[in-house]
């Protein structure tokens, strides 16, 4: 049953699970962290070292569902140029589990990333990073702080009827990546013209083990001009869409590793001119705004790791 991210879930941070020494204490407080996991039997001397911890035993870590470190991944089989880059990206795994705990084990230069993505989707999440990324973790973890409570329903499409296989995983997993907004349902929906139900007439399992093709047939199937949304000019930022009719959040991830200029995005619906906040960059104005033909437009400058544009 699909879990629908409540108000509460944006006011959680991800959760910092540290298994070192009080000795790196300094460097936590130069990071700016304060509250982090620790094991049941460290926590009363962090305690007393002025932080806030969270006793976490290695059961309740392990009962997390362990996720891939954000990425792009280089494949053998999809070498070529003119192949879409294979994003690593954990949205679609949120939007099946809703609100179950998750838990990160990320290599050096991951650390951000992670924690973005696990904020932008409200997921409850726990990281482990390498210590070499504290200083980048804690920069992005203010950066979340500052940003306020988003509390939006999600905004989507159509809806795909999760049958609990493998198979269904991996069409989510395509859709996010082409930014195709879905809802997890149980059942088809009277809500959307759209319902992938696996195995039916329409939507043979042999046709959807081709998730690319199948990612295509559900773009025509929707059309470009019915979409919420439309990114332009990449293939390596997914989004998160949130509104109400009257305002829109969108989250931006950048699994690219490196800064994109000029990106261009359309959003269905007229909105007044908004702006755009982005880690390392703070407020930053939206270029080549228009609203058109029940559409609106606009060009990010720049975006690194994580970006947020609300419009009203």
């Amino acid at each position: 049953m699909t879990v629908i991210f409540g108000c509460l879930a944006w006011l959680a941070l991800p959760l910092l699970y540290w298994q070192h020494g009080l000795e790196t204490a300094p460097a936590l407080k130069q990071a700016g962290i304060n509250r982090l996991g620790v094991s049941p039997a460290q926590a009363g001397a962090w305690r007393e070292a002025g932080f806030e911890p969270v006793p976490m035993t290695a059961s309740e870590i392990a009962a997390r569902e362990k996720l891939p470190a954000p990425r792009i991944q280089a494949r053998a089989d999809l070498a070529s140029s003119t192949r879409s880059p294979w994003v690593v990206a954990n949205g679609w795994r949120f939007l099946r589990r809703g609100a179950a705990g998750y838990y990160y084990d990320v290599p050096a230069g991951r650390a951000a990333l992670s924690a973005a993505e696990a904020f932008a989707y409200g997921a409850d999440a726990v990281l482990k990073i390498d210590p070499a990324d504290l200083a980048e973790f804690g920069r992005m973890l203010s950066f979340l702080r500052q940003l306020p409570p988003d509390g939006l329903p999600p905004v989507a499409d159509l809806a795909v009827v999760d049958d609990g296989s493998e198979l269904a995983g991996e069409v989510m997993n395509l859709l996010s990546r082409r930014n195709l907004l879905f809802r997890v349902a149980a059942a088809p929906s009277a809500q959307f013209r759209v319902n992938i139900k696996l195995g039916t007439a329409e939507y043979p399992r042999a046709e959807a083990a081709n998730p690319s093709a199948f990612a295509l047939k559900i773009r025509r199937q929707l059309t470009d001009e019915q979409r919420s949304l439309r990114v332009y000019g990449s293939e390596i930022v997914i989004c998160r869409l949130t509104g109400d009719g009257a305002r829109v959040r969108l989250h931006l991830l950048n699994y690219s590793g490196r800064e994109i200029e000029g990106l261009r995005v359309r959003l269905r619906g007229s909105y007044r001119a908004g702006e755009m906040q982005a880690d390392g960059y703070g407020r930053v104005a939206l270029d080549d705004f228009a609203v058109a033909d029940g559409a609106t437009e606009f060009s990010l400058p720049r975006l690194g790791t994580y970006g947020v544009v609300d419009l009203r």
